[in-house]
């Protein structure tokens, strides 16, 4: 999808408008603690996507989307005075996922810290199988059996 200048441009004017509209003149007390969060406006300028979060449970957020709809004319009239273009955009008011999304990442985040420090403890307390060092050096020396000697068999530094 193409991003047009403009639509970005009414985009802006029309998040502000909804912003304002929504801290100052909408009265619903159903209307809890809400954010506008973003404004996305088609190509042709006719639909206004307006995605908000509400601070709040479930019948906060329920109580909000029914105020925004009841107030959907309003807020519609407000855009088409202070936008200026030839048709005023429809407006559909979507609860943005952002919060759920970032409790998501915070509790994934949270798991693998606990996983990282559990590996970390059973790192520390790791010894090796055999050997600390495998490898044999040219100080060793080596009978005819191809063993190692006993006195040099010890270790190495």
């Amino acid at each position: 999808m193409v991003d047009h200048p403009r639509a970005r441009k009414v985009a802006d004017r029309v998040h502000e408008v909804v912003a304002r509209m929504l801290d100052t003149r909408i009265k619903d007390p159903r209307l809890g603690f809400v954010t506008v969060t973003d404004v996305r406006v088609t190509g042709d300028l006719q639909h206004a996507s307006v995605f908000y979060t509400v601070l709040g449970d479930a019948e906060a957020r329920a109580g909000t989307a029914a105020a925004l709809e009841s107030a959907k004319g309003l807020i519609r009239s407000e855009v088409g005075k202070q936008v200026g273009i030839r048709l005023t955009p429809t407006l559909e008011f979507v609860a943005d996922a952002v919060p759920e999304t970032a409790e998501h990442l915070e509790e994934a985040l949270r798991k693998a810290a606990e996983r990282d420090a559990e590996v970390a403890e059973l790192a520390r307390a790791a010894r090796y199988a055999g050997e600390a060092d495998p490898y044999r050096h040219a100080t060793d020396e080596v009978d005819d059996e191809g063993e190692l000697d006993d006195e040099t068999d010890g270790p190495r530094a």
